[in-house]
């Protein structure tokens, strides 16, 4: 049966199923600040869409290389996680290491050059005594966007347009200066963290707000960091677009080359952490992505160091086919009700599952290899392993099957919440403090022209109305921005004419 033309006004947005959505904006939460509903079908809705709509490439993060290596703890955190990985500080005569695989990963397609102007992906599988732990972030503290339930808008606007199949100036500056939450992450895209010099020579961040728990009972939010032990290197702008044309693939061969001779790469882990109590009064919404905590109020306690000492045996196999996902976490470590943690605890799963099959776990890089799986999950498409055999496949029964542990109780520790269900539209959550901190404090005179330069001249291929738009913005980060973004916008077009 074909499907009638509809009746309805075409202005009028709809979910998959025609039903109308009043709200577009915001996610359906528990509180301003709490976690999202398994109820909002319309999050559902979008996302499980969205998850589906490439065929076989993954929808963000196509280009990226991998590495193998090992984990090693060098102080004790035990008061804050319970979390085995974090047991015992490294021993050389043990050698209590957890062997790890890395993805560094661009947010383009698969063909992208390494040295574009983009967000880097820095993923993290760490496989431990308690299954395999994801940790999913980026090479910046931050992200463009607090509601995942925009993460498909923001994302197109980073694909091609769908009439033209060209990458569009005003698809991206038109949904940047609608959102202005986005002002934060667009200043570190494009300033000199824009074009880190390969994956070696940049930090790394876990990003989201993650809860530690320990045995006791207790409870702390926590950010984890990554710094880089060759320090931190970046192209200029003129370097990396002359190398996005003659070498493509230079982060992904630089990686490659220096583990392949020896000269293993490395990270240091630390984490910052805040307590509950701290988190009702800072002055900063603890759980928007879009801020960073400032290291003053809550330094980093270094944790432990990772090395990267050995390349994939082949590339689709151990790099192409590994799945990430924030939900891969282990006893002691929770998420927290950041939102945007929050959605990709479903989304990333549910990629994974469309991308590489119901049982992608039980591909040799992603399965918990220290564990031995024992579930009521059987069959569904590629199911690698003996499939569990003869036990039985549903819960309870009188035959042996596998029981919830009382450790794993005791560790997930009920909390309470409070607030309206509501859809919360965090659109003009204070967009532009720490904007205005990272342009003060943070940036030089040399590195704010930077950046004014890198952002005009992208900018400048915008339609004027989005342009000023735009530039309202920044404006309200620093006067000066605004007035230098102007300047360099009218030479940009002077030069063109």
């Amino acid at each position: 049966m074909r499907c009638r033309k509809s009746l309805i006004n075409f202005r009028v947005t709809t979910l998959g199923h025609g039903a109308p959505v009043a709200v577009k904006t915001a996610s359906l939460t528990v509180g301003q600040r709490g976690p999202i509903l398994l109820q909002d079908v319309n999050f559902v809705d979008e996302m499980a869409h969205f998850d589906r709509e490439r065929i076989p490439e993954r929808v963000v993060h196509a280009k990226g290389a991998g590495a193998f290596g090992l984990f090693e703890v060098t102080h004790d955190i035990s008061k804050y996680t319970s979390a085995k990985i974090f047991e015992k500080i490294f021993d050389p005569s043990q050698r209590e290491t957890y062997e790890l695989c890395f993805h560094f990963i661009l947010g383009g397609e698969s063909g992208s050059a390494d040295a574009a102007r983009d967000p880097r992906g820095f993923a993290m599988k760490f496989y431990t005594d308690e299954g395999i732990w994801d940790l999913v972030g980026n090479n910046t503290p931050i992200f463009f966007i607090r509601d995942p339930i925009l993460f498909p808008s923001f994302i197109h606007t980073q694909k091609r347009n769908p009439q033209t199949h060209l990458k569009d100036p005003d698809m991206f500056w038109d949904f940047i200066s609608l959102r202005p939450e986005t002002t934060h992450q667009v200043m570190f895209l494009f300033g000199d963290r824009g074009t880190p010099d390969g994956n070696r020579f940049m930090n790394g961040y876990g990003s989201h707000t993650f809860k530690l728990t320990t045995e006791k009972g207790e409870a702390y939010y926590c950010k984890f960091h990554f710094k880089s032990a060759q320090g931190v290197k970046n192209l200029s702008t003129e370097t990396a677009d002359k190398l996005a044309g003659s070498d493509p693939d230079y982060s992904t061969r630089d990686l490659f080359n220096a583990i392949q001779k020896g000269d293993f790469p490395s990270w240091n882990m630390h984490i910052q952490i805040m307590t509950f109590e701290q988190a009702e009064t800072y002055k900063y919404n603890p759980f928007d992505v879009t801020k960073v905590w400032s290291q003053k109020d809550f330094p980093l306690i270094p944790v432990g160091k990772f090395t990267l000492d050995r390349n994939p045996n082949n590339y689709f196999a151990e790099v192409e086919q590994i799945a990430f996902s924030p939900s891969h976490l282990v006893p002691g470590i929770e998420p927290s009700p950041d939102k945007m943690l929050q959605g990709r605890l479903f989304s990333y799963a549910d990629t994974q599952r469309h991308r590489l099959g119901a049982n992608y776990l039980q591909l040799p890089v992603n399965c918990p290899y220290r564990v031995s799986v024992k579930n009521y999950q059987r069959d569904g498409p590629m199911t690698f392993n003996d499939n569990q055999a003869g036990a039985p496949n549903y819960y309870p029964n009188s035959f042996e099957g596998p029981e919830p542990t009382q450790r794993a109780r005791t560790l997930q520790q009920p909390y309470k919440l409070s607030g309206e269900v509501h859809r919360f539209d965090s659109g003009d959550e204070d967009n532009f403090s720490q904007a205005t901190i990272f342009w003060n404090t943070v940036l030089d005179g040399a590195a704010r022209k930077r950046l004014v330069d890198n952002m005009a001249g992208h900018l400048v291929n915008a339609q004027g109305f989005i342009q000023e738009r735009a530039i309202g913005n920044f404006a309200k980060v620093s006067a000066d921005f605004g007035k230098m973004l102007v300047g360099a916008i009218n030479l940009k077009k002077t030069a063109k004419m």
